[in-house]
C-alpha cells in the first residue's frame, strides 16, 4: 500500500526538514554578519538592501516601478 507510513521514512523526512532548517539559520547568520560588516565600513545598509532587492528584478520592473514612484513624488509635489 503506497500511503501505508513507514517510522524510517517519516523520520528520514523529518530529519532532512530539521537539517535545512538548520542551513537556513546558518545562512541566515551569515547574511547578518555581512551587513554588520558593511556597517561597520561606513556603508548604508538600508540602501544596501535595496540595491539586493533591485538587483533580483528585471529592467522592465526597475523602470515600471521607478515611472511610479515619479508619478507619486510628482503628485505629492516632492519632484
Amino acid at each position: 500500500m503506497a500511503d501505508q507510513v513507514t517510522a524510517a521514512e517519516l523520520r528520514n523526512f523529518v530529519e532532512r526538514y530539521e537539517q535545512l532548517e538548520a542551513e537556513k539559520k546558518e545562512i541566515s547568520d551569515l547574511q547578518k554578519e555581512t551587513m554588520a560588516e558593511a556597517k561597520g565600513r561606513g556603508y548604508d545598509t538600508k540602501a544596501l538592501r535595496k540595491l539586493i532587492a533591485d538587483r533580483k528584478k528585471t529592467p522592465d520592473q526597475l523602470a515600471e516601478e521607478e515611472a511610479i514612484l515619479d508619478l507619486y513624488r510628482s503628485a505629492l509635489g516632492m519632484a
